[in-house]
């Protein structure tokens, strides 16, 4: 057993912010007893407020770090239907990690995960050839991501979420923190990723892109959850309008330069993609973002198929498993579980950003 975990520096820019101690293969104790998942982060005005994830630890190449980057020893959870999943996997695959971690895609919709209680969840396939793009979890044999949480933690009370990154010598989550788990594959396996000249938070572009991530957060990755999950108009309006004001700011800064934070990709980029990604196909319609299509918007749909053709974007985007879940797993949004035929949007087409120098 690890005696002492460091504490995360500032480097790493938490995103969800805690005053909680930081504990060695700890969580942040929740008031509640009850198996949670997002659709309870509601207040009592109505508005969605996401609750911080738990498992904050961190891997690191200080030869004194109980947790060393080591290829083979660590496995990442996620499913291709979450965002904040999506981007650890889009790490990955463009800095040429996926051999060095191996991955679980669970399937897209929430099913019962226990037979006491009625808990919607991530889900592992019954065989390997119940879903395509899910997999069986061969490391821990876990029917669900809730079993992972348990085996983790005897008493944890939380919410069951991915992404989950295993340490498969301790036999325990490491983190579940998407923000952070991203800073760790961007600098602590440069040593072993493929592609590890490929800097996503460069030093001089650090503080920009910090900014960045704060109101691209706020107003458009968590906004249009704000938006969906609101119970009350007044929430509603408050959320969609910040989005929108969020992204007519992205479209008139990407009328100037190729990326978020200028001319070459950062990890500002990455976290906006995966929620544009979606946005057409799900939050326009299921969320109620509709005052207007990012196929409305040319720079920021033109962004958006550019980063999606950059090698191994591609296949971190499973339109079928995004659509089942959203779609699928909020009855209290869309009863019936019918997932909308359209509109298949081609990202792989042509787009204008190579008129920007890098």
């Amino acid at each position: 057993m690890i005696s002492f975990l460091p504490k995360p520096s500032k480097a790493f820019g938490l995103e969800r912010k805690s005053s909680s101690t930081f504990l060695q293969f700890s969580f942040i104790k929740q008031n509640l007893q009850m198996a949670r998942s997002s659709l309870d982060d509601l207040s009592a005005s109505g508005a969605f407020n996401r609750t911080p994830s738990t498992f904050r630890n961190f891997i690191s190449r200080d030869p004194a770090s109980p947790l060393p980057p080591e290829s083979g020893r660590y496995h990442l959870y996620i499913s291709y239907a979450c965002p904040w999943a999506s981007r650890c996997l889009s790490y990955l695959k463009i800095k040429g990690l996926d051999k060095a971690i191996s991955f679980t895609s669970v399937k897209p919709k929430w099913e019962r995960t226990k037979e006491s209680d009625d808990h919607m969840g991530w889900v592992f396939p019954a065989s390997s050839s119940e879903e395509p793009g899910a997999e069986l979890d061969h490391l821990n044999g876990a029917k669900n991501i809730r079993e992972l949480y348990e085996l983790a933690s005897t008493n944890y009370s939380g919410k069951y979420t991915v992404p989950v990154l295993w340490d498969k010598k301790l036999k325990t989550i490491v983190n579940n923190e998407s923000s952070e788990l991203i800073r760790m594959f961007n600098t602590e396996f440069n040593d072993i990723a493929e592609n590890a000249a490929l800097d996503l938070y460069p030093p001089h572009l650090q503080a920009q892109i910090d900014e960045v991530n704060e109101w691209v957060y706020d107003g458009i990755n968590n906004g249009v959850y704000k938006c969906g999950f609101a119970r009350k108009q007044e929430p509603y309006e408050e959320a969609v309008n910040k989005l929108y004001q969020a992204l007519d700011k992205c479209e008139e800064i990407l009328d100037k330069q190729r990326y978020i934070c200028g001319n070459m990709l950062t990890e500002a980029d990455i976290r906006l993609f995966v929620t544009l990604i979606r946005f057409d196909e799900v939050y326009a319609v299921h969320f109620k973002c509709n005052k207007k299509l990012l196929r409305e918007y040319p720079n920021l749909f033109n962004y958006t198929k550019d980063i999606f053709q950059i090698p191994g974007m591609s296949s971190t985007v499973n339109m079928e498993h995004i659509k089942r879940h959203y779609y699928g797993s909020h009855p209290t949004i869309n009863p019936f579980g019918i997932v909308p035929a359209g509109p298949d949007i081609d990202y792989t087409s042509s787009h204008d950003r190579e008129r920007f120098a890098n």
